[in-house]
């Protein structure tokens, strides 16, 4: 309502002059200027323009008072001292109380009282309350960024515990895809989606709606045994940047891992690839296509004979999922069209999913797979035996890299990219057999590896043959060494002479796999006689640098040359 007296118009001129002019005005100025338009109105001027100036009405009274007693106030902004103190101005005890509030949580001290109350705004202005500093929440958050701490989340950037070999692994699939994509055959990347519960439930997401009509769902989501699930598994194909899913509606085993790729093949794969005779399948080491299931690879030998087609698998190492190409070319974008509607029947998940597109814009297919797949299947050994025969393993980690052929084609050639481990420099080789560190001259030494190639070689056959009918009797997925550095190893360690850091620095090759071959090749040792055996006892503080290496090697040497002079 318009002030008494104040007509509408003249009201709306003010509001477009106090829009254009107040801005451009400090705030002496925009006092004195409001003060003198409130005169102008007459009665009720004050409360009009203070309400349209959004301003309090004793602040253009003061503009008045200021007005008619030309006072030394209107050449000052602010009376002297006047204006807030800043918290800190009036606690000076206010900053190092707070920084030794979040010290130990910046720290990281587990035993710290306050590990937990200091992650919140609210807690730390009640802590220092009580400590004698009362301050706000807004001014500990301002206080907080102005020392150089801001919100943020966790960054999953470390990598935890890795397996040998694991970069390798991935240079070998990537070797693998390259062959097989310049072979003009096709390369599929699978995997299976988290389970998703068919119904009125909630979902994580946000999604562009009408104001103020979300799509509501129910504050709990309660569900029981008789829930429908979907488990969508995905078939992402490399080449054609293509995405097929296969909605299964019962459980993830290992049929069902093989019965996507075969939907996949008879109802797309063999259109688009006519002439293919060998398939190439990049997959997670577990779950239901786990590397070491030989379910898996016996339904997969019968999608070969059905298919008539040579499949190459190909694992990713343990806890490298994310860098399935499935993941984020396929199943990240099939999350994004999912986000914040309920699936409310099997229909609406597969229309999503197939409005769904890939990165080149090609539209993702999905069908609905409502067959039984139970778990509790067991095999005999002999199927064991025979699944195994199938199998023709990559030189390069066989436990996850191997070929299936259909029957009666004989046991594959694989495709491989020919991974062959680094090669070691014969100067690391030539300093590690030292006769100081392997307590014997080197001739001593070529001889110990003559000695025992007989014995590596009955042990190879033995873990060969037990391959097929004991899973403990695989490789478990350590690097490729040749049997020359394998009893070196074992003599070093045995010794204790170079620590493994050192040796495996020197040598090129990982910790953990020097560690496994020397493990493995020490008990054939005892077979070099009791001559070796003296030789081999346990020194203690070996060097762990180069430089400190060379420091226990070289006072030998010159005592060698000064002999022989």
């Amino acid at each position: 309502m318009a002030a008494v007296g104040i007509s509408e118009r003249v009201l709306a001129v003010l509001d477009v002059k106090f829009a254009a002019l107040l801005p451009h005005l400090d705030e002496r100025r925009r006092r004195l200027y409001l003060a003198t338009e409130a005169g102008a109105l007459g009665p009720g001027g004050i409360s009009a323009v203070a309400r349209l100036a959004e301003v309090s009405e004793p602040t253009i009274v003061r503009g008045r008072a200021e007005l008619a007693s030309a006072s030394e106030s209107l050449v000052r902004v602010r009376r002297p001292g006047g204006g807030r103190r800043s918290a800190v101005e009036k606690d000076p005890g206010l900053v190092p109380a707070l920084g030794a509030l979040i010290e130990p949580r910046e720290l990281g001290d587990p035993m710290s009282p306050l590990r937990w109350t200091t992650a919140s705004l609210r807690d730390l202005a009640r802590e220092l309350t009580d400590a004698g500093h009362p301050v706000s929440a807004p001014v500990i958050g301002r206080l907080l960024h102005r020392m150089g701490f801001s919100l943020r989340g966790m960054a999953k950037t470390r990598a935890g515990s890795q397996v040998p070999d694991r970069d390798a692994q991935f240079r070998h699939i990537n070797a693998a895809v390259e062959s097989f994509l310049a072979a003009g055959l096709p390369v599929v990347s699978v995997d299976a989606k988290k389970k998703e519960p068919i119904g009125d439930f909630a979902r994580a997401g946000r999604t562009w709606r009408p104001h103020g009509r979300p799509i509501t769902a129910p504050d709990h989501d309660f569900t029981h045994p008789d829930t429908p699930i979907a488990i969508p598994y995905g078939v992402y194909d490399l080449g054609r940047d293509t995405g097929w899913v296969n909605v299964g509606t019962d459980r993830n085993t290992a049929a069902f891992a093989v019965a996507p790729l075969r939907r996949w093949w008879n109802d797309q794969g063999r259109l688009d690839y006519p002439d293919a005779t060998g398939l190439l399948v990049t997959a997670d080491a577990g779950g239901a296509n786990s590397a070491d299931s030989t379910l898996f690879k016996m339904d997969l030998a019968a999608f070969c004979d059905e298919s008539g087609i040579t499949v190459t698998v190909a694992h990713f190492p343990p806890g490298t999922s994310k860098w399935n190409k499935v993941e984020h070319r396929l199943f990240s974008r099939i999350t994004h069209s999912l986000r914040g509607q309920p699936l409310t029947s099997y229909e609406v998940l597969l229309r999503t999913i197939s409005a769904t597109r890939t990165g080149s814009g090609r539209n993702v297919k999905a069908l609905l797979d409502r067959n039984d797949y139970p778990t509790g299947r067991k095999l005999t050994r002999a199927q064991r035996n025979a699944v195994a025969q199938r199998i023709a393993r990559h030189e390069f980690h066989g436990e996850w890299n191997y070929a299936i052929a259909p029957a009666g084609s004989g046991r594959p050639v694989p495709i491989e990219p020919g991974h062959q481990p680094p090669p070691i420099p014969a100067e690391a080789t030539f300093l590690l057999t030292h006769p100081t560190l392997t307590g014997m001259s080197r001739e001593r030494f070529d001889q110990l590896v003559s000695q025992l190639e007989p014995c590596r070689q009955i042990l190879a056959e033995a873990e060969r043959q037990a391959e097929g009918r004991d899973r403990r009797g695989r490789k478990p997925g350590f690097g490729i060494l040749d049997h020359r550095h394998r009893v070196l190893v074992a003599v070093l360690s045995s010794r204790n002479t170079v620590t493994l850091t050192l040796t495996a620095r020197l040598l090129g090759h990982d910790r953990n796999t020097l560690s496994y071959h020397a493990g493995r090749t020490r008990p054939l040792l005892a077979f070099a006689g009791t001559d070796l055996i003296a030789a081999l006892t346990r020194q203690t503080h070996p060097p762990r640098t180069l430089g400190a290496l060379k420091a226990v090697i070289e006072p030998d040497d010159n005592m060698t040359k000064a002999g022989s002079s």
